[in-house]
């Protein structure tokens, strides 16, 4: 019997895809080497979900997995908006695609003709683009164009997208790319931009370093060492070097920017004080379906 994971008949970001997966077991950790995913008519999926998702699928097919996506209404809607983000450019070529793959790729067919959308791009160390970090927080700009510190917001963007993007080279010690894309929501009045990779996650490799750099920490759970990663800035290089977490935070809670972080099996939601500058909020989840990696994403207010 395969392993079944049906999306829900609604808007799917981030959060419901988290909470879709925890119904049963993950993916990753089911006895089946079957495993199907359905997206059912009227399902549409955001962009933090759709990076994540295609991650997991990625990773599941490395693990000889038998993976198979079922959409239910056909080649429109979820199908057609993945098509034009690029998900299939870069879906494990094994990843079955009911009712079909689509024969043209949308994203090559129209990339750069939107202003609010950056495709998903892979992250690679063998074909770095080094244009990647502009063309985010180029689109991020022209889409908060009416913010009244836009020119600020666009040049910490910059800063902040560099940093995700260079920790998937230097920290990830993966041969899976990484993934980053972003995604205006005008209705919503908000923007999205999402950095995902399949690599260590961030305690794995810093799990070892703590006895040496910081032994009162040696005692603390992983949760509780994501909440310090943001607090203090720690990394296995010492405390401020080598992890960009702390300073993009930083940025995130000025602009007020939700912070999404999601880790193999933790994740940590950031949400700014009402004055915007103050600490932020954490909401931690722990336990979660395996995710090998990093997930991130950041949501901007167009208009704050």
């Amino acid at each position: 019997m395969p392993h079944v994971i049906r999306l829900p008949t609604k808007w799917v970001n981030a959060s419901t895809l988290e909470r879709t997966l925890q119904l049963g077991q993950g993916p990753h950790e089911v006895p089946d080497s079957d495993v199907r995913f359905i997206f059912p008519a009227g399902c549409k999926v955001m962009i933090d979900a759709a990076v994540r998702l295609l991650s997991l699928l990625n990773q599941l097919d490395r693990s000889s997995r038998r993976v198979r996506l079922e959409f239910e209404d056909g080649a429109s809607d979820v199908l057609g908006y993945l098509n034009r983000m690029g998900f299939f450019d870069h879906l494990a070529r094994n990843v079955e695609v009911v009712p079909e793959r689509p024969p043209v790729s949308a994203a090559k067919q129209y990339g750069g003709q939107n202003a609010g959308l950056v495709e998903i791009a892979a992250i690679n160390p063998s074909c770095r683009d080094d244009s990647l970090p502009s063309r985010l927080s180029d689109a991020l700009g022209r889409a908060c164009c009416q913010r009244s510190d836009v020119k600020e917001l666009e040049g910490a963007a910059w800063t902040v997208f560099a940093e995700l993007v260079d920790n998937v080279f230097s920290h990830s010690a993966t041969s899976l790319d990484g993934y980053a894309a972003l995604q205006v929501y005008s209705r919503g009045k908000s923007l999205m931009v999402a950095v995902s990779d399949s690599g260590l996650g961030i305690m794995e490799t810093l799990r070892p370093a703590i006895s040496a750099e910081f032994p009162t920490l040696a005692g603390h759970s992983d949760i509780e060492l994501l909440v310090e990663v943001f607090r203090q800035g720690l990394s296995r290089h010492g405390s401020d070097r080598g992890c960009g977490l702390k300073g993009s935070a930083a940025k995130a809670i000025k602009y007020k920017a939700d912070l999404d972080v999601r880790l193999p099996t933790n994740r940590v939601l950031l949400v700014p004080g009402a004055g915007g500058y103050r600490p932020s909020t954490a909401y931690c989840s722990g336990h979660l379906p395996l995710i090998w990696g990093t997930h991130l994403c950041f949501t901007f207010s167009l208009d704050t």
